[in-house]
């Protein structure tokens, strides 16, 4: 991944004071309505990896489903911003840190109520959960390493889901379809002559069009970790991170 260029670093900058850990951070300034907002739609997006870290700790899939669910109730419903701490900087450790707290200090008191008793504060699939850790490599992955992994999946599916959303709604599904297996491919792998042929396109057209959705997929994905920090100097530091998962 290469690093951001000025252009690219001053755009995150103009646009940090936005972003959803960010505005959680500024509730202590008595914008708590727009903090809820803001960690409810991070929530709902990085629900799994919790999930899953609570599977790969020995719990069943109903009693992972109940704890996640109970741990968004209490996060979103009571007094989040007591640990929100700036100086953490992240919300992928912020999340396990409070989600660990939460299973060590409450989970068994309030697990004596009747199972699904939690009101829904973030729509969780379990069906789906289930059968995505079901088909995945946990095993030989500590609950800790498996979070990482699963943090750093979701974070890329979620880029993923915005670049495809953007070229659907901008009528360039098609081109969308067969550019991004090149995506995660060299260069050199993507048959260029293939792709515009059936697409009616020049070798040329084609190759612009892939540097444009390579630059747009960095630029989301910067978007998306910037969301999820405490700070602009926090974006590439996570953004390396992000890949050593992968090599660990």
């Amino acid at each position: 991944m290469q690093n951001s260029t000025p252009e690219t670093r001053y755009s995150v900058e103009a646009q940090f004071r936005t972003t959803h850990w960010s505005a959680v951070f500024r509730a202590g300034q008595g914008e708590r309505k727009e903090a809820a907002a803001a960690l409810n739609e991070l929530c709902q997006v990085y629900w799994y990896p919790l999930y899953a870290f609570a599977r790969r700790q020995g719990q069943t899939p109903n009693e992972a489903e109940d704890l996640t669910q109970g741990f968004f109730a209490h996060l979103l419903n009571g007094n989040f911003l007591a640990g929100a701490d700036q100086e953490k900087g992240r919300f992928r450790a912020f999340l396990l840190t409070a989600f660990r707290r939460f299973s060590a200090n409450e989970w068994n008191r309030q697990h004596m109520q009747k199972r699904g008793g939690y009101r829904p504060t973030v729509p969780l699939d379990a069906a789906w959960a289930e059968s995505r850790y079901g088909a995945e490599p946990v095993q030989g992955f500590s609950p800790d390493v498996l979070y990482e992994r699963q943090w750093a999946e979701t974070l890329l599916d979620e880029v993923m889901r915005r670049l495809q959303a953007e070229y659907l709604e901008s009528g360039r599904a098609r081109l969308f379809e067969r550019l991004e297996a090149c995506l995660s491919q060299d260069e050199t792998a993507c048959r260029y002559t293939d792709i515009a042929l059936e697409l009616g396109l020049t070798e040329a057209a084609v190759k612009m069009a892939m540097q444009r959705l390579r630059a747009r997929y960095r630029a989301l994905l910067r978007e998306e970790i910037a969301k999820t920090v405490g700070s602009t100097d926090d974006v590439e530091l996570e953004l390396r991170h992000l890949f050593s998962v992968f090599r660990s």
